[in-house]
């Protein structure tokens, strides 16, 4: 009798490719899984991303979790790094023990504390820092600016970049072969200031600056007596760490 042939055995399951093509799929996505945490992630361009892929593939249907800004930009924009969120801690210190030694000397009125974006602004009316008219330091001034320097030169200040200005309001100087117009008294307000926090307090020299800007950068209208003396003043700022760059002076030399 002729032989029966075998019954060829049928495997159940997927075929045995599909065990390979499977693996080299999972270590793709881990490649560029791998890739993608270690890059920087741009808000604008995922989302762009996110939406090419919406429907286009037949998966994501709607995808609106993906795409909302609420979910993306807003997590990007409160993601301070560890340092950033340092240094404004560092800064809002310095700002409550600047207001608490002013109010304790009866300066607060004279002097104004401001945390800006850019830095700590320290603004100080002229008549606490000079006489009318004049740039040299009264020596009751001296004592705040050593208090403020002994601030600056700890640890967390000591690489912060300090701009002092000089500012004036328009009325024009009475005769004065020293300072014949507001532009050379600005500056030399402000030139002071800079020598004496350099050459009293041991400030480094390659950390600040000076400038005198006469009339021409007044916070009030020059209408008024109160309003000239807002414009009186020197100003202190305390530049934050990613403002140094638009400086002058380099701190790395």
């Amino acid at each position: 009798m002729p032989r029966k042939k075998k019954e060829e055995e049928v495997k159940q399951g997927a075929p045995e490719w599909m065990g390979t093509y499977g693996d080299m799929v999972t270590l793709l996505l881990c490649f560029f899984v791998l890739l993608f945490s270690m890059s920087s992630v741009d808000a604008q361009k995922f989302q762009a991303i996110i939406q090419s892929f919406n429907g286009s593939l037949g998966f994501l249907d709607g995808g609106k979790t993906l795409v909302e800004e609420q979910y993306i930009d807003k997590g990007l924009r409160n993601d301070k790094s560890i340092d950033q969120k340092q240094e404004t801690e560092n800064f809002n210190n310095l700002e409550k023990q600047i207001k608490d030694y002013l109010n304790n000397n009866g300066l607060d009125k004279d002097v104004s504390v401001m945390n800006e974006s850019v830095g700590l602004l320290l603004r100080f009316q002229d008549n606490i820092l000079f006489d009318s008219g004049k740039a040299d330091l009264k020596s009751n001034s001296q004592k705040t600016l050593r208090y403020i320097s002994t601030l600056l030169n700890k640890n967390e200040f000591k690489d912060k970049f300090i701009r002092i200005e000089g500012h004036t309001d328009n009325d024009p100087i009475r005769y004065n072969s020293k300072y014949p117009t507001n532009w050379e008294l600005s500056v030399a307000r402000s030139s002071n200031v800079v020598r004496f926090l350099v050459e009293s307090t041991d400030i480094d020299p390659k950390r600040i600056s000076a400038s005198g800007y006469s009339e021409y950068h007044p916070v009030a209208p020059n209408d008024s007596p109160q309003n000239k003396a807002k414009n009186r003043r020197v100003d202190i700022l305390i530049l934050k760490t990613q403002f140094v760059k638009d400086e002058p002076t380099r701190l790395e030399d």
